[in-house]
């Protein structure tokens, strides 16, 4: 390998090479499967997870207009009657008994169940990136803080939803503003502003998750790569994924349980993208000598697929030739 530093920067030529590689990567750690068991968890985190983010968020605009916003853009990707089905829900579970013990048992259950859907992604994100919680540091100890940094991106998350309404609301303000006063150019403009600004949280977002949830060590520089690589193809396939709920109705054929499918179908496809994401952010890291490194509750887990694999067909030789003489070719005299 070639150790000088100009002939490990990133080159456009780089990108069909990396994208291959990361294809690859992607494949070897059965993203299907590893989509699925998060669009699990997150069917029953959904409830406290979503009360969470609108109470932090609703601290400054509101918890209606922070729930209607959520509705909103909810109802943009898998329809307004999920949409509204999540609000049935959100409503069912703010109600909650007038007890002490009731209430305190109520918010531990929310803080748990919220957190599970990050616990779930965190070990997805550690298969990925090929470490694993060390199991000489495993307990209580371990399972407070995993939940405890859970938590932290949940407020994160909510503290960006702040952010976002916040612009939202300076940039449709600007909108009407500029519509009234100036050329139709001037919109365009703005409708590419407002483009950069959302895809500068979603990058954000995912930066975040890539740094504080696994259990590495990762450098910034790496992580913004994989974080705006990320956000592009989420933008994406946000806009391929409402064409295909409005279009295909995936969810028609369940009936009653239509809007838990296509939530199960967006959180899914959603986490492809994130975990293919992750393939690039590590094949982009080993690439250019940026190391992705486990940090000190957990171990590397070595990629010895082929190892094994090649084991395994020794094996099953040798079991043959055991099993099965070759017969003696001559003649008895």
């Amino acid at each position: 390998m070639d150790t000088n530093p100009a002939s490990n920067r990133f080159k456009i030529k780089d990108i069909p090479s990396l994208l291959k590689e990361t294809y690859k990567e992607w494949m070897d750690d059965e993203p299907f499967d590893l989509s699925a068991i998060v669009a699990y968890y997150a069917i029953f985190s959904l409830p406290a997870l979503l009360i969470i983010i609108i109470t932090v968020a609703g601290t400054v605009f509101g918890q209606e207009a922070v729930q209607n916003e959520l509705s909103g853009q909810i109802g943009g990707i898998i329809g307004a009657d999920a949409a509204k089905e999540i609000q049935a829900m959100i409503a069912a579970s703010y109600r909650t008994d007038s007890s002490t013990v009731a209430l305190v048992i109520g918010v531990a259950t929310l803080l748990f169940g919220a957190t599970g859907v990050f616990v779930a992604l965190q070990k997805s994100l550690n298969r990925v990136w090929e470490v694993k919680a060390d199991p000489t540091k495993s307990g209580f100890k371990t399972l407070l803080k995993t939940r405890a940094t859970s938590f932290g991106v949940i407020l994160a998350i909510g503290f960006l939803l702040l952010i976002s309404l916040t612009l939202t609301t300076v940039l449709t303000t600007l909108s009407d503003w500029i519509a009234a006063r100036m050329p139709d150019f001037f919109l365009y403009i703005f409708y590419i502003i407002n483009f950069l600004v959302t895809f500068g949280i979603i990058t954000l977002l995912f930066a975040m998750l890539y740094r504080f949830l696994p259990d590495v060590t990762i450098q910034w520089r790496t992580v913004w790569v994989g974080a705006a690589i990320t956000a592009l193809l989420f933008v994406i396939g946000k806009f391929a994924l409402a064409f295909y709920f409005g279009a295909a109705e995936p969810a028609s054929t369940y009936g009653a349980a239509g809007s838990v499918i296509l939530v199960l179908l967006w959180v899914s496809y959603s986490c492809l993208i994130l975990f293919f994401g992750a393939e690039f952010t590590q094949v982009y890291a080993k690439r250019y000598g940026h190391e992705i490194e486990p940090n000190e509750n957990a171990i590397r887990v070595e990629d010895n697929y082929e190892v094994l694999k090649e084991n395994d067909r020794q094996e099953r030789e040798r079991r043959n030739q055991t099993s099965y003489p070759r017969p003696n070719s001559g003649y008895a005299t």
